[in-house]
């Protein structure tokens, strides 16, 4: 969990980096490689924490409904895959879409990101548009 004075963003970029500096619980070094789109960077600035399950669309889902801590574990939640250090580029594009609308470019990781999306809506009680579940049958047709 993150300590004192360290933020989810800080536990995130060095749970997810390689070679990672910190500077009391600041991340200001390391290298990662971003899953969505394969590209790698060095300077944290230019990662992104994406929420697996962005937190508009779990509201659409369900979350409407959640008192304000609960709310608050999701969108900290580090022991489901629900945040993960992405290019800061592919996070924007993603934005609150669902994968019948958005899919991360690295088509290798795809099923992964289906098993995921799916571990993340099961635990949090979370509903799935048709559409959405189309596009993660279609996504989970990749796995090996």
């Amino acid at each position: 969990s993150a300590g004192k004075n360290c933020d989810v963003r800080d536990t995130v970029l060095q749970r997810d980096g390689t070679g990672v500096e910190v500077s009391g619980c600041n991340v200001v070094g390391g290298r990662w490689v971003s899953v969505y789109d394969n590209r790698t960077f060095t300077d944290p600035s230019d990662v992104d924490i994406d929420h697996m399950v962005p937190l508009a669309n779990a509201w659409r889902s369900g979350a409407d409904d959640w008192d304000d801590t609960r709310r608050g574990d999701f969108a900290n939640d580090l022991t489901r895959p629900q945040l993960l250090a992405v290019s800061a580029s592919s996070n924007r594009a993603k934005g609150d879409q669902d994968p019948s609308t958005w899919k991360p470019s690295n088509r290798d990781f795809w099923c992964e990101y289906a098993q995921d999306w799916i571990a993340v809506k099961h635990f949090w009680k979370l509903t799935v548009t048709t559409a959405e579940k189309a596009a993660l049958t279609d996504m989970l047709e990749t796995c090996p």
